[in-house]
Order: structure tokens, then sequence, then C-alpha cells
């Protein structure tokens, strides 16, 4: 597995690999993680994947760390 980029934005710990002939695109905030894969066949130019680290691909995902960070904080409430 090859890093391609990492850097941290607002916050997330944001992981591009290459792996396989696939990118692998990981995001860390705190104790959660969202990874995506997609075939590099799909990825013409660095410029499309940029697309998926900003815009409104990005502010989904902080979207999706927000509801499973709500899902975690309830369940520990119950134990």
């Amino acid at each position: 597995m090859r890093v391609v980029k990492e850097f941290t934005q607002d916050e997330i710990r944001i992981s591009v690999f290459s792996w396989n002939n696939k990118f692998i695109l990981k995001y860390e905030f705190g104790p959660m993680e969202q990874t995506f894969k997609m075939s590099e066949l799909d990825i013409l130019e660095e410029a499309d994947l940029d697309s998926f680290l900003e815009g409104e691909f990005f502010e989904k995902v902080k979207l999706r760390f927000g509801e499973m960070g709500d899902s975690f904080r309830s369940q520990m409430e119950k134990i």
C-alpha cells in the first residue's frame, strides 16, 4: 500500500492510499473513521481525486461523522 497524500482538514485526518489498482480514501475523526474505495481507472487526474477532499462530498463526510458521534454517545449513555 502506497501513501499518496495525508493531511488534516477541519480536524479530520485524511489519508489517500493506492493499493491493488484502487484509491482508498480514509477519513478519521476521533474514534471514528470512514473509508471509501474506488478504481484508479475512474480517476483520470489528481484534480478528480481532490473533489472527494473538499466541497459537497467532504461536507457530507462531516455530517456523517456528526451522526456517528451522536449514535456513539447515545449508546454509551445506556451502558
